[in-house]
């Protein structure tokens, strides 16, 4: 494999497989708060927020964890002003304690908040501004996660970064990936390069899985998966996503590791792999290496989709999935392929309307999607190009969706978000 894009791979799994403790938008709300707060040099007696449509659709209805329970983006910001570590970024308020608990429910009651939406163009933008007496500082993170755009204390900058797109705010193009090159990567990566990442997420994933199998978190849709449809391994794959989503979207303040900015994410595209090897008796170095595999897939699917849209994420992640087990049957490049399109054939279109306990069910359907895609392919049986949105190669069909969701949903999104600020 070219020297360079097998160092561009390992680059993109290095940035974007981090650990996440809680949901990660209402997480990036609070590490700017944090870092707002770090900037001004005291806690804030008044607090201004704005983000965009999209924040405020993944922040309004997900728990911000290690705050007994709170939800929305004046929560998260104060969990991030009182007690937050900005220097662990989405591990901001992973040290909370329980009189921080206390703290951040009295500051919520005593600062003046304010939240309004952003207008800014930027589909993922979050800016804080705080105010100490006559002191003031604020904090913009636009484009993704951790991308600290703007810092100001008292109306002088500290930082000012242009961004002209999302795109441009990671480091590694990730138009260098292919479904042909992430399989030849797969097989040749040096494992070294990639098994502290790879192992970090099997152990932070199943453990989060395994909490949501165990206690009741939200819908608990994966315990209700293993009541209603017994222990096959196609429905243990789904009900160990789906738990992982149940204990995240409702508290749980164990970290994930993410996958294109989202634990959810992260979750469908591994949890569903980690248990098919365990059945096949893998062995570990091929899991890894289907790991490699769900993961990049997942990022190249979510690429020409951006990091936020009104499609859901968790249908690139369980095609992710497919191509993964897929992989661990032995499954070549024509048979991965297959197994992508037959998933987007089965799965495209749902839509996004926010991180919440409904989170989980979705995961399910789309690692469902995902085992079904592969298991047509196993059985000679495949969706063709031409069929509505399929095209005849897998990357045709992959920008086809990436457009569909970028450009054709742009308005869904728009009225989705009109919706749930009507709620609020």
């Amino acid at each position: 494999m070219d020297k360079c894009l097998y160092k561009g791979y390992i680059d993109i799994l290095h940035e974007e497989l981090l650990p996440a403790m809680g949901c990660t938008e209402p997480i990036s709300v609070a590490y700017a708060a944090a870092l707002a707060r770090d900037t001004l040099g005291v806690i804030p007696e008044s607090v201004r927020i704005s983000v965009s449509g999209n924040i405020l659709k993944n922040v309004k209805s997900v728990v911000v964890p290690n705050t007994g329970g709170l939800k929305g983006v004046t929560s998260a910001a104060a969990a991030g002003i009182v007690a937050g570590d900005a220097k662990k970024k989405l591990e901001v308020i992973a040290a909370v304690t329980p009189s921080d608990k206390e703290r951040i429910s009295a500051y919520l009651k005593t600062a003046a908040f304010s939240v309004e939406q952003s207008h800014s163009g930027c589909i993922f933008d979050i800016t804080v501004k705080v105010f100490g007496g006559a002191q003031s500082a604020s904090v913009r993170i636009a484009g993704h996660h951790t991308n600290v755009v703007h810092i100001d204390k008292n109306g002088e900058d500290i930082l000012d970064i242009k961004i002209d797109s999302e795109e441009k705010c990671c480091c590694v193009d990730r138009n260098l990936l292919t479904i042909d090159k992430i399989i030849e990567f797969a097989n040749c990566v040096d494992l070294n390069d990639v098994k502290d990442v790879i192992e970090r997420q099997i152990e932070y994933n199943k453990a989060i899985s395994d909490e949501g199998l165990k206690n009741g978190y939200g819908a608990s849709v994966g315990k209700v998966l293993l009541k209603a449809f017994g222990s096959g391994i196609h429905n243990l794959a789904k009900a160990a996503a789906a738990a992982g989503s149940d204990a995240r979207m409702n508290g749980c303040s164990l970290p994930v590791v993410i996958v294109s900015g989202s634990g959810n994410q992260g979750m469908t595209a591994s949890l569903p792999l980690i248990v098919y090897a365990d059945y096949l008796k893998c062995g570990r170095e091929k899991l890894i290496r289907a790991l490699v595999v769900s993961n990049l897939v997942t990022i190249h699917l979510k690429t020409g989709i951006g990091r936020l849209s009104a499609y859901c994420g968790a249908v690139s992640a369980g095609c992710g999935a497919g191509a993964g087990i897929c992989y661990l049957h032995g499954g070549n490049f024509a048979e991965i392929s297959k197994t992508v399109v037959n998933a987007l054939a089965i799965n495209s279109g749902m839509i996004c309307d926010g991180a919440k306990s409904s989170c989980a069910a979705k995961i399910a359907s789309a690692v469902e999607a995902g085992i079904l895609g592969f298991e047509m392919t196993r059985n000679g049986s495949h969706f063709c190009g031409g069929d509505g949105i399929l095209d005849d190669c897998v990357e045709s069909t992959i920008d086809n969706v990436g457009d569909i969701a970028r450009i054709g949903m742009r308005e869904t999104d728009e009225e989705i978000i009109r919706l749930m600020i009507k709620k609020c």
